[in-house]
């Protein structure tokens, strides 16, 4: 593995159905307003097909790091409601796998996430920052999750 390679698994568990999980992660436009810690500029590029399949957007995206990034997600495989598949390229190029289980009341989040950053400052010093980089991942994942849940309590109550 390159010191530029990296792979993330994040599990989150929340409350709500597999279905309203996917509807929210599938459509990239929403994280500007639930993940806006992280999520700066979503562009759609192609819109999405019936699930999101095909979907393309450019991101442009940050952590706690002072470094922003942009890169492009498209969406090329869906599995509704279990799941759907990203392809990254950009400032990263890779795979992310989202995978939703129904358990009890809540939902078992699960995404995958092999990359190879591609931006000069993370695939030149992630030999030497990589603990960092991987430290900033985690935080904006965890941003995620709180925005996920607070979201869908919202769409919940209505």
């Amino acid at each position: 593995m390159a010191t530029n390679d990296y792979h993330f698994v994040t599990r989150w568990r929340v409350l709500a159905t597999p279905a309203a999980v996917y509807d929210l992660l599938v459509d990239a436009q929403s994280y500007l307003r639930w993940w806006p810690q992280v999520y700066l500029e979503v562009t759609t590029i192609t819109p999405p097909g019936e699930h999101g399949l095909g979907a393309v957007n450019d991101l442009h995206t940050r952590g706690k790091l002072p470094y922003t990034l942009r890169w492009r997600a498209r969406v090329t495989e869906t599995r509704y409601p279990a799941g759907f598949t990203i392809e990254a390229t950009g400032d990263f190029l890779g795979r992310g796998i989202w995978s939703f289980e129904k358990d009890g009341d809540g939902v078992n989040v699960i995404f995958d996430w092999r990359l190879r950053a591609e931006k000069p400052l993370l695939r030149y010093l992630s030999f030497l920052f990589k603990p960092l980089f991987r430290a900033n991942h985690r935080w904006a994942m965890a941003r995620g999750r709180e925005g996920l849940q607070k979201e869908l309590d919202a769409r919940a109550a209505l």
